[in-house]
């Protein structure tokens, strides 16, 4: 009569070297599981859903333009400043010192620094982007333009300062 042949299997205690080794898969089928996880998850929330820009038609083109645009004609003589900016009108209304804040020679002089500055930028566009530097600004400063263009044109300079991040003058531009 033959006799079945069973295997016991007899728990032995594992040395340190085969200890480590066991750890060490372990930890890898851990890994292997846990990084294509996280990488779902990143890529899952770096998912951004984007709105469709709306068409813009003529009526609506005119009435943005409209309202980013500033036409300042001086009271005290014939001189006239055109500002088309996106944000500016907002900017002014909500964010610049009121009028009478800074004293008109104040501005004056701030104004003859960031023309200045400007001028050269427009006239090196290889080095300054010329997609901001795009017209030169006539401004003599030996001519009274009045406050309120000075105003206007003084906050237009801050506002293009601190909105693209240039310095067009040795002062940190504030409001």
């Amino acid at each position: 009569m033959k006799r079945a042949c069973s295997k016991i299997y007899h728990p032995r205690k594992m040395s340190n070297s085969e200890q480590h080794v066991t750890y060490e898969n372990n930890k890898h089928r851990h890994m292997k599981t846990i990084i294509p996880f996280l990488l779902l998850l990143i890529m899952v929330s770096s998912c951004k859903t984007i709105d469709s820009p709306k068409p813009t038609t003529d009526e609506r083109e005119n009435a943005l333009v409209e309202d980013d645009t500033v036409v300042i004609n001086s009271d005290e003589n014939t001189y006239e400043i055109i500002i088309i900016e996106p944000g500016f009108n907002a900017w002014l209304a909500s964010t610049a010192r009121p009028r009478l804040y800074y004293t008109q020679e104040f501005m004056e002089a701030r104004n003859q620094i960031y023309v200045t500055n400007w001028n050269i930028r427009v006239n090196q566009p290889q080095q300054f982007d010329p997609n901001l530097y795009e017209l030169r600004i006539d401004y003599d400063r030996f001519e009274d333009y009045g406050y309120d263009i000075n105003y206007k044109l003084y906050n237009y300079f801050i506002y293009f300062q601190l909105t693209y991040k240039q310095k067009l003058g040795p002062f940190v531009p504030r409001i």
